[in-house]
């Protein structure tokens, strides 16, 4: 793979990949509780788009999480994806989230020739990475795409964080290690310190790396770009950043900025038009606030600011004295 365009900002590279996570990250906004209409349009304006992904929610165990609570996203149950997108006869690959420990993925993730997805992406804290590749190895035996994705790496000294990527590496069953910055904690700087381990370990083994990001300093875009100019790959995005908290990079930045002639910014802005102003009138919440932004420098969990938000608090000093405390 030619990488001499990694951090040229103007040149078309081709292995980049764009990957849509709209119903996957911002199901975890409204329970997955997505009309069937927007999910239909959501994928033609992927297709129409040339985004190179669609990722359409987890695969959860439902002997954990009760189906009255959740969307048929949490889920994906093959019969619910084909009645989107029948047998996906588009340049469009179809991807789905695995959690470790929420997932039956023995039972629920079919063979890859029953299927209509592409791709199964595992993720995993640092933990239970063993865990993880287990899962992806099975992935990867039925025939799919696979990747290893390990959350709140924010939190994992180096040492743990180079024995995990030494161990993915090792594997065979694994595709794609993705970096991500679970709570919108990391700096330009930072991601391109970590991306250059990931990509050094990923390349050494034949594997490729991702980036997701989170928006809470609103850097989601910047941290995304920042991963692509060091050689990472698949690049995750949401329309109108929507997903937990602060969200996500925006898909219309993204694809706005990308080099490559395939990519179409339109479908994507006259979806925001058709669907997305009309959720947020109906009170469907995310992105950047000063909560989130507290969250992001004190690198916590989001559910602090999650919590705040839903109490109506504006006493963003007692909060950044709280988290402060909880440092």
């Amino acid at each position: 793979m030619d990488m001499t365009n990694n951090g040229n900002l103007v040149a078309f590279r081709p292995d980049i990949k764009v990957m849509d996570c709209t119903l996957r990250d911002g199901g975890l906004v409204n329970d997955f509780f997505f009309a069937d209409e927007f999910v239909k349009d959501l994928y033609k304006a992927n297709v129409k788009a040339g985004v190179d992904y669609m990722e359409f929610g987890y695969k959860a165990s439902k002997d954990i999480f009760d189906v009255k609570d959740f969307g048929k996203w949490k889920f994906c149950d093959e019969e619910h994806i084909r009645a989107i997108v029948g047998d996906n006869n588009t340049e469009l690959k179809i991807s789905v989230m695995a959690d470790v420990g929420r997932t039956d993925y023995k039972r629920d993730i079919l063979e890859r020739k029953d299927s209509v997805i592409d791709l199964i992406r595992t993720a995993c804290y640092i933990h239970q990475i063993p865990a993880a590749i287990e899962m992806a190895e099975d992935a990867k035996a039925k025939g799919y795409e696979t990747s290893i994705n390990i959350m709140a790496v924010s939190k994992v000294s180096d040492d743990e964080l180079n024995s995990g990527l030494k161990l993915i590496a090792e594997s065979g069953g694994i595709d794609t290690i993705y970096l991500v910055d679970s709570f919108g904690s990391f700096y330009p700087e930072q991601i391109e310190r970590l991306a250059d381990k990931y990509v050094s370990i990923a390349r050494a083994s034949g594997k490729t790396v991702g980036i997701h990001a989170h928006n809470n300093q609103q850097l989601a875009f910047a941290n995304t770009i920042s991963a692509m100019r060091r050689g990472v790959s698949l690049l995750d995005a949401t329309v109108s950043g929507m997903g937990r908290g602060a969200g996500n990079c925006f898909m219309e930045s993204l694809l706005g900025f990308l080099k490559n002639p395939k990519y179409n910014l339109v479908p994507v802005m006259d979806l925001v038009e058709q669907h997305i102003l009309k959720m947020k009138e109906d009170g469907v919440i995310w992105g950047y606030d000063i909560p989130y932004l507290l969250t992001g420098i004190f690198n916590s969990h989001p559910r602090s600011a999650i919590k705040f938000l839903k109490d109506g608090r504006t006493d963003y000093a007692k909060l950044q004295q709280e988290l402060m405390d909880n440092d």
